[in-house]
């Protein structure tokens, strides 16, 4: 069964930080790029960061130097670490899988249910 699922979000104060987990079943994790977005009421869903099955990683301006995304191929597990905390960074994160051509050049095949991150002032 191909499924996305992530974990960690919550609460937490400007200048703290998160570490969110995506657990990837169903034989879409190896092999293919693995993304986080975010969505912002009232907001666009923006990329976040992506790492490639190769460990090349890519960054929004807006959360480089703070997040850090990696991957765990053992465990089919990616990761987001994130610092620096700031109320901007309040919206739904999700997790996406296998990068494919779409609207803007490209879009994600699969994603998860997506976990809350709050951050109070």
């Amino acid at each position: 069964q191909v499924q996305l699922v992530e974990s960690g979000g919550g609460l937490v104060q400007a200048g703290g930080s998160l570490r969110l987990s995506c657990a990837a079943s169903g034989g879409i994790f190896r092999g293919n790029t693995m993304a986080w977005y975010r969505q912002a009421p009232g907001k666009q869903r923006e990329l976040v960061a992506s790492i490639t099955s190769g460990g090349i990683t890519n960054y929004s301006d807006s959360v480089k130097g703070r997040f850090t995304i990696s991957r765990d191929n053992a465990k089919n597990t990616a990761y987001l670490q994130m610092n620096s905390l700031k109320p901007e960074d309040t919206a739904v994160y999700y997790c996406a899988s296998t990068r494919i051509p779409g609207p803007g050049g490209y879009t994600y095949l699969y994603w998860g249910q997506g976990t809350q991150v709050t951050v109070s002032s």
